[in-house]
């Protein structure tokens, strides 16, 4: 007997791909790369000792508990761990405590639950192998009818319903989940209230330029021009400095009455709003509150670099590109007595990206 025929003589039956067997000799020997089916299937210890269930039953769900205790563990150590504690490991060098213990919490808490969720599957969760003919993709009520039974069928081999400590403990994991985004981003700094409705601009404040420190006159602005401003107040409080400035920004543009767009009622509240054409709107773009600073001169828009939103600043501040949602804020401003650009008020609406207390 030669090599080959001992070979062929050990293949299994063809069954069309449907069932377990073996070939025949002279059919391997006419088409050899014939579909040998399934292999015989082989039962789990799990599948033949209840004892052996139990137990990878109370294995998984000790994964699950243990990515409880972690997801637990990181809320504990980022509220109580100092953000500035450090600590130097030879061969790492100086590693933040806070990061170093919120990751290690964190990162327990995927494996155990990812690896928990594999064991459920190797050990407790139905393996047989099927073969599924390909049909057209085609969504009709047999087809909706089918998978809605596969899916119960499903629900019944993997035991959710059948292990009912595992069913709890993960269902648990999963609801505490989200709990470390939300703590995170909960001390991200206070609730909007009105910390986002108001700025350092008031009745009076002089709008000044940030490179030089001296107020802006009407002069300074020519037509066609752009310059930045910042509320003189903005100097009082140097340790607020960033938060406030990320609000109070202020382009400062110089428009001809001729150049202006939209109604009537609108053309009379951006005129109303300026000093001879002199505007001053957000430098804070309504999208993500990026910066926006590209002004092209002939048509009076402004572009954000970070998505190209881009507004029409002859056209109250209006959206005609991107993906921002709301126009530029325009603060309404007028002159002092020594001919200073200064506020009427505050913004009338709030600036930057919108949020959904903002009404």
């Amino acid at each position: 007997m030669t090599d080959r025929d001992m070979e062929t003589d050990h293949l299994p039956e063809n069954t069309g791909g449907a069932g377990h067997g073996t070939l025949t000799k002279d059919a391997a020997a006419e088409n050899p790369f014939q579909d040998p089916g399934l292999p015989a299937y082989r039962p789990r210890v799990t599948d033949l000792d209840p004892k052996a269930a139990k137990r990878a039953e109370r294995q998984v769900a000790l994964l699950f508990l243990v990515s409880i205790v972690g997801i637990i563990g990181s809320m504990v150590c980022y509220t109580f761990v100092p953000n500035d504690r450090v600590h130097t490991f030879t061969g790492l060098g100086t590693v933040n405590m806070n990061n170093l213990a919120l990751g290690l919490c964190l990162g327990f808490a995927f494996l155990a639950m990812g690896g928990g969720a594999i064991h459920w599957a190797r050990t407790l969760m139905t393996d047989v192998d099927l073969v599924q003919e390909r049909h057209p993709m085609k969504s009709d009520a047999e087809s909706t009818a089918f998978a809605v039974s596969e899916f119960k069928q499903g629900v019944a081999d993997s035991g959710f319903t059948k292990y009912p400590l595992i069913r709890r403990s993960l269902l648990t994991a999963m609801l505490l989940l989200p709990l470390p985004a939300v703590w995170l981003l909960r001390d991200l700094g206070p609730l909007p209230d009105d910390n986002l409705r108001h700025t350092l601009w008031a009745p009076g404040e002089k709008l000044v330029n940030p490179n030089t420190g001296q107020p802006l006159k009407a002069s300074d602005v020519p037509t066609g021009t752009l310059a930045l401003a910042n509320p003189a107040a903005l100097a009082d409080d140097p340790e607020n400095r960033i938060d406030n400035l990320a609000k109070a920004a202020v382009l400062v543009v110089r428009l001809p009455q001729e150049a202006l767009k939209g109604s009537e009622e609108q053309k009379k509240k951006q005129w109303d709003w300026s000093v001879d054409g002199v505007m001053a709107f957000s430098k804070i773009c309504t999208h993500v509150g990026c910066p926006v600073a590209l002004y092209e001169q002939q048509t009076h828009h402004m572009l954000c670099p970070c998505h190209q939103s881009t507004f029409d600043l002859s056209d109250d501040g209006k959206v005609i590109f991107g993906p921002a949602a709301r126009s530029l804020p325009q603060l309404p401003i007028t002159v002092d007595a020594d001919g200073n650009l200064v506020a009427v008020s505050d913004f009338r609406e709030p600036v930057g990206p919108s949020f959904w207390e903002r009404g």
